[in-house]
């Protein structure tokens, strides 16, 4: 099991977007020294929820500052980024690292953020897939070119010049049983966010297993899970954490991808949002949904945690981690002591618990 950090960004207590960014950035240099795999860090514009407009850019930082943690983005969301300037910064920063990146790639379902880049999301499938093929056969080959619907691009060469690129070194967020489709296609490894019951997901987990290993003569390798974390000592701290931050976090999230908003029934593609929203208005209605939300993340104290680790495992099978511990508001001093208290009760135990072979990298 590989096991990364996935930093948040939600300036929650008012403070200056500044200092804020800059913290929350020297998070991912000292979870190298922790003993974390990955530095992740996903793309968001314009509100609190989680500000980071160029995680390529941010990771940039943490490259200079560290020596053997992988580089993640997790991830550049291509209906709102030129492909040919994603392969760019990706070789960029891959030279920067000595060959430490990571590429994910994802589509994105806020729409105000696709109207803040004059986007339509109805059209995110479509931009994500063309985009995707030009991003991965630049890396691969030096070279983009592209004559597609959305994307008309003469042929360039790429300088610095990426090297030792295969699909192997890149993913995708797969929360949609066509996104989790397109994956198994291009042969990418899955990001799937922690969202509810994991047994709900299984159809198109294992709908990707089978596609992949169809389409590419081999097993898909384990996918990769995004955890909200909480990871103290007491079950009553693990009551304050979830009243003071996580519910925060729930509440931003609903409101950030508009759960339960009409424009999604019209767009099977974001059907996972779709239930989502169902889920909100359900018998038990938000509370329920909360609650099943906590119970699909890495919540508890370390024997907690490791518990449903072993129980998530028997449903999913093996998979790798990046964990946020930044969430809801909550100060930097408890952000580090959970990061602190997880890579040394919680991650050994993890690693032991399976062999899948580690993500590569160049």
């Amino acid at each position: 099991m590989q096991i990364g950090i996935h930093m948040g960004y939600q300036n929650l207590r008012g403070e200056s977007d500044m200092s804020f960014f800059r913290r929350e950035t020297q998070l991912m240099v000292e979870a190298e020294a922790m003993g974390f795999d990955f530095a992740a860090a996903v793309e968001h514009h314009f509100t609190d929820y989680a500000a980071c407009p160029d995680p390529l850019l941010a990771l940039s930082y943490v490259a200079a500052k560290t020596k053997t943690i992988k580089l993640m983005p997790a991830a550049v969301i291509l209906p709102w980024n030129d492909p040919l300037r994603v392969v760019e910064k990706t070789a960029m920063l891959d030279s920067l690292s000595e060959g430490r990146v990571i590429l994910g790639m994802g589509r994105g379902a806020a729409r105000r953020e696709f109207n803040g880049f004059r986007k339509d999301i109805a059209d995110s499938r479509e931009l994500f897939d063309e985009a995707a093929l030009i991003i991965m056969d630049g890396l691969e080959t030096g070279t983009v070119k592209a004559n597609t619907k959305h994307f008309q691009q003469p042929e360039v060469n790429i300088r610095p010049r990426p090297e030792n690129w295969t699909r192997e070194r890149m993913l995708m967020v797969s929360m949609s049983p066509s996104s989790a489709e397109v994956a198994a296609d291009y042969g990418l490894k899955a990001l799937r966010f922690s969202q509810g019951d994991w047994s709900h997901s299984m159809k198109e987990i294992n709908a990707y297993r089978s596609t992949f290993q169809a389409k590419h003569g081999r097993k898909a390798p384990p996918f990769m899970i995004s955890d909200f974390v909480v990871c103290v000592d007491t079950e009553e701290e693990v009551g304050e954490y979830t009243d003071n931050y996580f519910a925060k976090q729930f509440q931003q999230v609903a409101n950030h991808y508009e759960w339960g908003g009409d424009h999604f029934k019209s767009m099977p593609s974001y059907a996972t949002y779709v239930a989502l929203g169902d889920a909100m208005t359900a018998a038990g209605g938000p509370q329920k949904a909360y609650k099943d939300y906590i119970g699909g993340n890495l919540i508890g104290t370390p024997e907690q945690i490791l518990e449903k680790d072993r129980m998530r495992k028997a449903t999913v099978g093996d998979y790798d981690i990046i964990a946020n511990f930044s969430y809801g508001g909550m100060p930097y001093e408890r952000v580090y002591a959970q990061m602190k208290r997880f890579a040394e009760k919680v991650m050994p135990r993890l690693k032991e618990h399976t062999a899948a072979p580690a993500l590569v990298a160049g």
